[in-house]
């Protein structure tokens, strides 16, 4: 089941994205750059006293709605508010209530969420705050997001809120697959999982998720079991919310961090979008295994199907370099066979992704990519890598002991890489590596 939901809200100025900095570890809440793309973070995972939950970060509340950003400021708030099981009212201590809180507050009051009033920028724990009563919450709290005064109160009282999240035991079983169907509103998600159960004949079970509109479904095909979690459009409630995408990445996120493979769905006719890419980012980071679906395929051109695909093929793989090592396969609700096809390949991408390499043959391969390419020297020193070995899998993780790791530049690693699979069948799997450094007698 997917982690409880924490919202940070408030007026704008009032320091949430600094609080969120802080819950969620440090990591930053505008933009983060990795491999390929960059991300907007609006949403983290973290964890307080054997609690884990989602922190989403959200723009400040106006009420003007002067402009197109801020109106999509303010429906991207609300949905967040909707969304959450525990909200966080941020407030600033050096200026009091104002009538932007009181609207806030007014807001809250009518959602009847669980909600923690947190005065910001206090600078003594001494300070008075009865002031805030008058926005009608229990006891207000006062902390310092930027120097960390009382931020573990606060995840004290966050973790208090907490939902419990019970397990069905009949439905665990520690041999399944887990399948996160994923993708941006209207490729087609659920009518693509509705199929593929349909093609399954065994569904086994079905149980709602803690997220709205997810469902769960547990099915056995040839043998193996399967978790296929589906990440379902926004609820109909307005068109609003249909055509947000933010919010549907955001749901994206939460299935992505259950699952060991996800199934990302591409639009075939539109090809990949932003979205996508942002999507596909969060896949790689969390190191789960990616199969890349390009959904809808009878719809596209008949000349552009009689190719095989592979001008299309080319267009997802220059757009998603960063994830090359996924396969890229048709989809279509109403070609069976193309969805019965996804069963053969789960499997071996599962296999890939728990694969574990005895460390013998991994060093018998390290040293004939040595000896077929050497280590280039930078600034006249020699870099060496003595040994590796594998330390977990899911991904597959190896740990390399070198002379000094500054001396192994990434490119070498990507050569190691390619060797990796070269010589071991990891298709559909991100590999990671570490460097640790270790002397030798003789090193000089």
């Amino acid at each position: 089941m997917s982690s409880p939901l924490v919202a940070i809200v408030g007026r704008p100025n009032v320091g949430k994205s600094t609080l969120f900095n802080r819950l969620v570890g440090g990591r930053r809440a505008i933009e983060e750059k990795s491999s390929g793309v960059t991300r907007d973070r609006i949403y983290e995972r973290a964890s307080w006293l054997e609690h884990e939950f989602g922190v989403m970060d959200t723009g400040g509340l106006t009420f003007t709605q002067a402009g197109d950003m801020e109106t999509e400021v303010h429906k991207q708030a609300l949905l967040a508010i909707d969304e959450a099981q525990v909200i966080i009212f941020l407030v600033d201590g050096r200026e009091g209530p104002t009538s932007l809180d009181r609207e806030v507050a007014n807001l809250l009051h009518r959602q009847g969420k669980k909600v923690i009033l947190a005065v910001n920028k206090i600078e003594s724990p001494t300070q008075t705050l009865h002031e805030f009563y008058e926005l009608g919450f229990c006891e207000p709290l006062g902390i310092s997001a930027a120097h960390g005064l009382n931020i573990g109160d606060l995840l004290d009282e966050i973790v208090s809120f907490l939902p419990e999240q019970p397990v069905e035991p009949s439905l665990v079983v520690e041999d399944q697959i887990k399948v996160a169907v994923v993708g941006r509103p209207n490729v087609g998600k659920s009518s693509f999982v509705n199929a593929l159960l349909g093609e399954a004949r065994t569904i086994v079970s079905a149980q709602p998720g803690t997220t709205r509109d997810s469902i769960d479904s547990w099915i056995e095909k040839e043998g193996t079991r399967y978790r296929f979690i589906d990440t379902a459009g926004i609820r109909r409630k307005s068109r609003v919310k249909e055509n947000l995408e933010y919010y549907s990445v955001m749901r994206s996120l939460r299935a992505i961090e259950q699952a060991d493979i996800a199934l990302l769905l591409l639009d075939a006719q539109e090809g990949v979008t932003v979205q996508d890419q942002k999507i596909a980012g969060y896949i790689l980071d969390q190191g789960k295994a990616l199969v890349l679906a390009l959904n809808k395929w009878d719809l596209v051109e008949a000349e552009l199907r009689q190719t095989g695909g592979k001008e299309a093929v080319q267009q997802v793989r220059g757009a998603l370099k960063f994830v090359s090592f996924a396969p890229v396969v048709f989809t279509s609700i109403y070609e069976l066979r193309r969805l019965h096809q996804l069963f053969k390949l789960f499997p071996r991408i599962y296999e890939n992704y728990t694969r574990r390499i005895p460390t013998p043959l991994l060093n018998r391969l390290l040293e004939d990519a040595q000896g077929v390419n050497p280590m280039p020297s930078s600034k006249g020193k020699q870099g060496r890598i003595y040994y590796w070995t594998q330390t977990t899998k899911s991904p597959p993780t190896f740990l390399l002991f070198v002379n000094d790791p500054a001396l192994v530049h990434f490119s070498y690693l990507r050569y190691l890489e390619n060797r990796l699979r070269e010589a071991f069948d990891f298709a559909g799997t991100p590999l990671k590596f570490h460097l640790k450094s270790r002397s030798r007698k003789g090193d000089g």
